[in-house]
């Protein structure tokens, strides 16, 4: 038998991936010490074949990640055959090579782990980096989000929209959502510095006038890239400024930096829970799913 298993992070998503797929659902037992270190159990009579792990490891994404690695583990050592790992959010994909002589390749860390712990098949959603998910043990499958995020744009009413990749790396992205919405997009270039981390975007000389724009990426951290691509939209004549993204990690005072900058406002799917969540990924996950395993 194939149950849906919900981490901690996760328990709604789980639940609702549970249901789609007329799957048994399972919430672990947990709670957090005063220490903040974690306590999961499983119920005593768990006994399967396959398991389906939902957890998804926005910040604090080290706890979350150890809480993954907790349940993997105990699942296989309980005789658990086939694990799939769904993780929506994966973090730390950006660090996926050396930048500079000595830095850790955190990205790589993460996917030994996963594979020695027994992850059978890992599968997330819209990966920072995927030429270095692709080098992950396990088997592994990246989907996209974007095609719901456009079917979310296309019910906003949007005039003349134009779609915006804020630099080269989310430019399939905006060709995704442009296709989908049968408009225009363009893309701008970054430079940022290898020690301090500080963005700078690229001016262009661009006509938006009577335009409202989507500025379309994968993540959104600081919003500090965002919030650089809008204000050059706005002077260029934007209507309304649509940012939308996968995963809204929106740290710090992300909002307030993206709204003062000309940003009406932010999109996003549930892969990290906030208030600004329009869309479920439980829908792609649940069509991958059936392809790929026997249910």
């Amino acid at each position: 038998m194939v149950v849906v298993v919900g981490g901690p992070s996760s328990e709604k998503l789980g639940s609702d991936i549970a249901k789609k797929l007329d799957l048994p659902y399972i919430n672990l037992e947990s709670k957090v010490f005063p220490d903040d270190e974690s306590y999961l159990k499983f119920p005593e009579e768990f006994r399967e074949d396959e398991l389906i792990v939902i957890q998804s490891c926005f910040p604090k994404q080290d706890k979350r990640l150890m809480e993954l690695l907790f349940i993997v583990d105990t699942a296989k050592e309980s005789g658990v055959k086939n694990l799939n790992v769904v993780i929506p959010y994966l973090p730390y994909a950006r660090q996926d090579k050396k930048f500079r002589a000595g830095e850790v390749v955190s990205n790589r860390s993460i996917g030994n782990l996963l594979y020695t712990v027994g992850t059978d098949l890992l599968l997330t959603i819209d990966v920072h980096q995927y030429e270095s998910f692709k080098e992950f043990k396990m088997r592994r499958l990246n989907i996209s989000a974007m095609p719901l995020l456009a079917e979310h744009l296309k019910s906003m009413s949007l005039s003349n929209p134009c779609i915006i990749a804020p630099d080269k790396g989310a430019i399939g992205h905006a060709e995704v959502i442009s296709s989908i919405l049968k408009t225009d997009c363009t893309f701008f270039e970054k430079q940022r510095d290898g020690i301090t981390g500080k963005v700078e975007t690229i001016e262009k000389d661009l006509n938006f006038r009577g335009k409202d724009i989507v500025i379309i990426d994968d993540m959104i951290s600081t919003g500090g890239t965002i919030a650089n691509v809008s204000k050059i939209a706005k002077n260029c004549g934007a209507e309304k400024i649509i940012a939308a993204c996968t995963h809204a990690l929106l740290v710090g005072n992300a909002e307030e930096k993206m709204r003062n900058s000309g940003v009406t406002e932010i999109v996003t799917t549930d892969t990290v829970p906030n208030r600004f969540c329009k869309i479920s990924v439980a829908p792609i996950i649940v069509d991958t799913l059936r392809k790929i395993i026997e249910i």
